[in-house]
């Protein structure tokens, strides 16, 4: 059974452009957190933002957070996923939720167009031998060792703004594995409303000007290209 990746955000940090810029102005305030954060406006908080996102005082960022309930993604996005350290992760276990006969899994276009039997055929294997260890007596985190990286998996991710940012920066780059570009540029999308000022930059590299990549680069800046 083919599934396709959702992405939600739960919930953020109230306010976030508003907490990063408070906990960047206390180190030059003689008053507290909680009198600059009920008097600083609107204005001023933007002004705040603008420095520090120009002189990379990123510290300010990791006071504010983000959590997303991720689904329909395979076992081989997350093991790229939960590469991102400065994060916390919760992801459903194959040891407790044992695999259906109808295997949910995510299937690459390319496999479509060139070896989508061939696919198909060792996925109903993986099923088959699973199933057969299970009704064996085979626990279900010893069974899980036949199930392919094609698996699909739900997990939850919290990040703050910080990471968040070089998430994007990676992830959204066209260079980015299929899947999990999809997913950051979901993500983008989702935390983007909530603190525009933060995130108009946000995304790879190119956006903000040269490629990193030198002659890896995929030569097309700043174009969102369809898997």
């Amino acid at each position: 059974m083919e599934t396709k990746i959702n992405v939600k955000l739960l919930y953020h940090t109230k306010n976030p452009a508003r907490a990063v810029a408070t906990a960047a102005r206390l180190c030059y305030s003689p008053v507290g957190a909680a009198d600059l954060m009920e008097n600083m406006g609107d204005e001023q908080a933007e002004r705040v933002l603008a420095t520090i996102l120009k002189s990379g005082h990123n510290s300010t960022l990791e006071h504010a957070s983000y959590t997303f309930a991720i689904e329909g993604i395979s076992r081989a996005c997350s093991h790229q996923l939960v590469r991102h350290r400065m994060a916390s992760f919760n992801q459903q276990s194959q040891r407790y939720v044992k695999a259906g006969e109808d295997l949910p899994i995510i299937k690459p276009d390319t496999v479509k167009q060139n070896a989508n039997d061939a696919f198909d055929e060792a996925i109903k294997a993986c099923e088959y031998a699973y199933q057969k260890m299970v009704d064996a007596g085979v626990p279900a985190e010893d069974a899980r060792y036949i199930l392919p990286n094609a698996a699909e998996t739900k997990i939850v991710v919290t990040m703050n703004i910080r990471e968040l940012l070089h998430f994007f920066s990676l992830r959204c780059c066209n260079r980015a594995q299929w899947e999990i570009r999809d997913l950051a540029w979901q993500m983008l999308e989702l935390v983007k409303p909530t603190a525009p000022y933060i995130f108009m930059d946000a995304g790879p590299d190119c956006i903000r000007g040269k490629c990193p990549e030198g002659k890896m680069t995929c030569g097309h800046p700043y174009e969102k290209v369809e898997r």
